[in-house]
């Protein structure tokens, strides 16, 4: 009974060894606190959140394209009404923030990755590669190949559609951090 015991111990053992061998680095490490801890005293008018579907403040004002980096967000923001914004996968190169204008706009082509896009419109070019957003024909935005230089900024098909129908030649793009 005690050989099995012990054998049964070491066999749990080892197992645990191998599953602890195993976890990714993230999964039990202690996170950052979210907030940092506030030296006002209770009762105090607080600050308000950041909507994070809100367009962003340092973007300018008027007709324009944002693209928050940070956010991995487009925002197509015209006269009046509600913005529309949608999340992207960003491509490897990204431009710098800043101010752009959209230079060139193709309706089919293959994209930077070999994937056939639709709806690319191009604003920047870093490093001799286009920058530009566009939808995959097959809907797919996968993080890109980190290997691969690529300058395509994915979005959904329905939100290339929104894109092309709203970024003519010379329409302003707002890069923030």
């Amino acid at each position: 009974m005690a050989g099995l015991t012990a054998a049964a111990l070491a066999v749990v053992g080892f197992l645990a060894y191998q599953a602890s061998a195993n976890v990714p680095d993230s999964l039990g490490a202690p996170k950052a606190p979210n907030a940092v801890p506030s030296a006002q005293a209770s009762g105090s008018p607080k600050s308000e959140a950041r909507d994070p579907l809100a367009v962003p403040a340092d973007s300018g004002t008027g007709v324009r394209i944002v693209y928050a980096l940070g956010d991995r967000r487009v925002w197509l923001v015209g006269e009046q009404g509600t913005p529309r914004t949608f999340e992207v996968m960003p491509s490897t190169v990204n431009p710098q923030p800043g101010t752009y204008t959209v230079t060139s706009r193709s309706g089919n082509v293959p994209g930077s990755d070999g994937l056939p896009v639709e709806h690319v419109v191009r604003f920047a070019k870093v490093g001799g590669v286009s920058i530009g957003f566009s939808a995959a024909v097959n809907g797919s935005m996968a993080s890109p190949d980190p290997n691969k230089k690529t300058g395509g900024v994915r979005m959904k098909r329905a939100d290339g559609d929104a894109m092309w129908v709203f970024a003519a030649i010379g329409s302003k793009v707002v890069v923030v951090p």
